[in-house]
């Protein structure tokens, strides 16, 4: 929300709990009348329908965004490839939540299922005054929104962990060992939700991590906050509620990553030819938030991605973090993964320094890699494997 201080500590962000895989998705969440499906509109490009009612979302709306990307830039104008492929995020935008929704009031039952089946959480939080826009509330007061919001997310996780409780509590008094550790973690996550605090606040060990895995909580997601400005504040980065949502977050959700945008200007740059939205930006020296709110919302899922290059095709390829050679490949191709023999690496920085992957080699900056490589984001990586037969084949 502001500049740190010198000498402030980074806070230690927690363990990243949610699904295995890369068709992972980010919801857009908040309360009616908040900006959310302009927002995604402006962000998908897409039109989903934007209205001054509540409810104007019922079924979610899902999409995906390029992740914008210099370093794809780059190698896209160095090869000059037929097929040109980037990351994508994928989005979905959700009906808008009220207080009661984890009792059913607004059709929140239905609502938040949609949440738990998301990866992560855009929570759009409105910080503008207008008139012609309703506040479900009656007036804006984006702290109590943002409790609103918590505790909906955090009251529906506490019915789904009491019934499960019930269920292994019979099984554990029962001599069921193999459910007693399922037991435990969940007996923890109960005091933390009834604490007041999401699972995502606290830090968790590897073993508790497995289990919390196969319940995707949806207070485990990572969460964006997204504050939505008018086109005014947003350019002079002012607003009376800055203040306050940073001092209720350090206090209640010191991990929060924040985001300020306008969902009015996003609009208004959405809606410009490209060379009135560049001398806008150049007059107003303000910025689009939109390809910050894309990467983090990327990383925000534990994705990265390396690259192969070549003149046919230059593409992104996401994975996991600390995804090993032999399952990046596997991503291309079940067999690259069942035959892989080496994985001949460059580092895009490496590349670029270099000029060529010739000059890259040279330098010592190509390396073989064998199956207990971790890929790095932004890794560009030529597969060698065996295609059978007494074969080989090499993939980049």
């Amino acid at each position: 929300m502001g500049p740190k201080k010198k000498g402030d500590a980074e806070p230690k962000p927690p363990a990243i709990i949610g699904r295995v895989g890369t068709s992972l998705k980010m919801g857009i969440v908040g309360l009616p009348n908040v900006g959310k499906s302009t927002f995604f509109n402006v962000l998908t490009k897409s039109e989903a329908e934007a209205s001054n009612f509540p409810f104007c979302t019922i079924n979610p709306n899902e999409s995906r965004v390029p992740v914008p990307d210099q370093r794809l830039q780059f190698l896209f104008d160095f090869w000059k490839p037929a097929s040109k492929v980037p990351a994508f995020l994928n989005v979905v935008d959700i009906a808008g939540l009220v207080r009661g929704a984890s009792e059913g009031t607004g059709l929140g039952n239905a609502f938040l299922s949609h949440i738990r089946e998301c990866d992560g959480v855009f929570h759009v939080i409105r910080v503008f005054d207008d008139e012609e826009i309703t506040h479900v509330d009656g007036e804006v007061n984006p702290v109590r929104d943002i409790e609103t919001i918590l505790d909906e997310l955090r009251l529906k996780d506490i019915q789904y962990v009491e019934g499960r409780l019930d269920g292994l509590t019979r099984q554990v008094k029962g001599g069921d060992k193999a459910k007693k550790q399922e037991f435990e973690v969940l007996k923890k996550v109960s005091e933390v939700l009834n604490d007041g605090k999401h699972i995502r606040m606290l830090e968790w060990n590897d073993v508790e991590i497995e289990e919390l895995n196969k319940h995707l909580l949806i207070t485990a997601k990572p969460l964006i906050y997204l504050v939505n400005m008018s086109e005014k504040d947003y350019i002079r980065k002012k607003n009376k509620w800055l203040m306050k949502i940073k001092e209720y977050l350090d206090e209640h959700d010191k991990y929060a990553k924040v985001i300020l945008f306008s969902g009015c200007l996003e609009y208004k740059l959405f809606e410009m030819a490209d060379e009135e939205k560049k001398t806008f930006l150049e007059e107003t020296k303000v910025e689009s938030a939109l390809e910050k709110i894309i990467v983090n919302g990327y990383k925000a899922l534990n994705l990265i991605y390396f690259f192969t290059a070549g003149e046919d095709e230059v593409k992104a390829w996401p994975v996991q973090a600390r995804t090993k050679a032999p399952q990046a490949a596997g991503k291309i191709h079940t067999d690259f993964e069942a035959g892989f023999i080496m994985a001949e690496v460059m580092h895009f920085d490496d590349f670029k320094e270099a000029g060529s992957e010739s000059a890259a080699k040279a330098s010592g900056k190509y390396r073989q890699q064998g199956k207990n490589y971790i890929v790095e984001d932004g890794d560009i990586i030529f597969f060698k494997f065996n295609a059978g037969a007494g074969l080989s084949g090499k993939k980049k």
